[in-house]
């Protein structure tokens, strides 16, 4: 398994696999990649040499005695965030880079993808929904980039509530990243259009599945599974949906999955032509839709992200307003919230966390509410702090 480290963590016994740094004609360099590191001298040399970061190979060598950037030990949803931002900001550049390939014609690099999903993967382990609420906040003009990281993140953790195994949770992370790879080659026009679609350009758009499909035949090694999810995402389980009108069990179960990640994402956006829903409203007006997801798929993917999802705004009992902070292990009513708002005065409210549910705090949820009709200004950042700037 590959795992980048900084040069700090590199130490003798471990196998380096690539450096992060352009090639040159320096031997000492391309004499090293691929190799196991067991002397003192080339170690100092690394150490003083600029390289700030480099790949190794844990499979081969000896592994970092600290915890790396990748590890999966559980962490609070706070510190979590600060990683996820970071995450979220290289994964918006690689698959902007990807893309841009793909749209060109050219291989995309099957082992960037692989280690990328890995990385999304990890800090899915170390709190399942940090990235998740994370990748919410994107701005539009990095809309398809960053929608494709969020699905991503959205089928891996679907994966795991599901019960799938270790491949089948990658495959359905690389299925969700690649899923909107045909889009490249829709009219931006179209793409980015403030108002409603005409026919034509709506059946122009429903073309990119098939465009998509075709992209990664022809640029990238990818599985079935993950060629499925790309052309599928946009059936109905009822069998209204596109390109092929499939029902039922003629859906994949990655492809199910994937229309109702990529739905959810897609409505908890804020697009040229609508402003995003809450998440919690997202949830509720998902599950009215009878026909368009399978049921079973949808209630793994309700318990993955929760009925109140972090950062949801609820109305207490109490009259008071809070924001949802973290999912409950036992109940999905009953998640940690912060009380911020007085709902009788509208006057700000110490902030007081309360875990409902425990003995000691007997409030519980009313109603989801809207931070706009309540004239809450920087909302996001009330649960997602500085990574929400």
């Amino acid at each position: 398994m590959l795992r980048k480290i900084m040069v700090s963590e590199l130490a003798l016994g471990m196998h380096i696999h690539e450096f992060c740094r352009p090639w040159d004609d320096d031997p000492f360099w391309i004499a090293q990649i691929e190799s196991q590191l067991n002397d003192t001298q080339v170690l100092q040399r690394i150490r003083h040499s600029g390289l700030r970061e480099l790949w190794i190979d844990i499979s081969r060598g000896k592994a970092p005695d600290a915890p790396p950037a990748g590890d999966t030990a559980p962490t609070s949803l706070e510190k979590e965030l600060q990683r996820a931002r970071q995450i979220c900001g290289r994964a918006r550049q690689l698959v902007m880079a990807m893309f841009d390939e793909a749209k060109m014609g050219r291989a995309m690099n099957v082992e960037d993808i692989g280690l990328l999903v890995d990385e999304i993967a990890s800090s899915i382990m170390r709190h399942p929904h940090a990235l998740i609420s994370l990748s919410r906040l994107k701005n539009s003009d990095e809309y398809t980039y960053m929608h494709s990281v969020a699905v991503c993140a959205l089928m891996v953790a679907l994966a795991r509530r599901m019960g799938l195994d270790e491949e089948q949770v990658r495959d359905a992370g690389v299925a969700g990243l690649m899923h909107d790879v045909g889009k490249m080659m829709m009219n931006p026009e179209i793409l980015n259009k403030p108002g409603r679609l005409t026919d034509d350009e709506f059946q122009a758009m429903k073309s990119h599945p098939e465009a998509g499909l075709k992209i990664l035949q022809e640029t990238c090694r990818v599985t079935r599974a993950v060629l499925d999810v790309c052309l599928h995402h946009h059936e109905k389980f009822d069998g209204s949906g596109y390109p092929h009108g499939l029902a039922g069990d003629e859906i994949s179960i990655f492809a199910r999955m994937g229309a109702v990640c990529d739905v959810y994402d897609a409505v908890t956006s804020d697009r040229p032509y609508k402003k995003a829903w809450c998440a919690a409203r997202a949830i509720r007006e998902m599950a009215g839709w009878k026909g368009h997801f399978d049921d079973q798929v949808f209630q793994h993917f309700v318990k993955t992200v929760g009925i109140y999802p972090i950062g949801a705004l609820v109305r207490l009992e109490s009259e008071r307003l809070a924001v949802v902070m973290e999912q409950s292990e036992h109940s999905l009513l009953t998640p940690r919230v912060k009380v911020i708002m007085s709902a009788r005065t509208r006057r700000p409210l110490e902030h007081r966390t309360l875990h409902l549910g425990k003995a000691q705090d007997t409030d519980s949820i009313v109603r989801i509410e809207s931070p706009e009709q309540w004239g809450i200004e920087n909302y996001n950042e009330l649960w997602a702090g500085a990574c929400a700037v």
